[in-house]
């Protein structure tokens, strides 16, 4: 099995880690995954989902890619609720879940292009 280092500058991972071993009945969890790439949210994201089995757990995040699976999304805007539901039913409703979901699709889309041109800058330098 491949071993997996993060940096836990804010103490995100250690506290995270203690509060789990009190076995608590409710998880809050805020911008758990906010400072990770993409690759290391997936990571954290599938331990998280097994450290939220048989508890409540209430997950505060921007990136919709946290909560997708959530058994219930609430949308907020200025403070009001806009929007609730699971995620399939905010994305055929099209309003405020559905255009935060296409404004992130199109960012990461372009975080993937800027990393591919720095990749290609790095291959060409080798080849040279």
């Amino acid at each position: 099995m491949e071993k997996i280092h993060f940096i836990d500058n804010n103490g995100f991972f250690s506290a995270t880690a203690r509060a789990l071993l009190r076995d608590p009945k409710i998880l809050l969890l805020d911008e758990a995954t906010s400072a990770l790439d993409n690759g290391s949210e997936k990571i954290v994201q599938e331990a998280l989902e097994r450290a939220a089995q048989n508890r409540t757990t209430l997950v505060i995040a921007h990136r919709l890619s946290t909560i997708r699976r959530a058994d219930k999304i609430i949308v907020m805007e200025n403070g009001e609720i806009v929007e609730e539901g699971d995620h399939e039913s905010l994305m055929n409703v099209q309003g405020h879940y559905f255009n935060l979901a296409k404004q992130q699709n199109l960012r990461q889309i372009e975080e993937q292009d800027e990393e591919l041109k720095l990749e290609n800058k790095e291959i060409t330098k080798l080849m040279l």
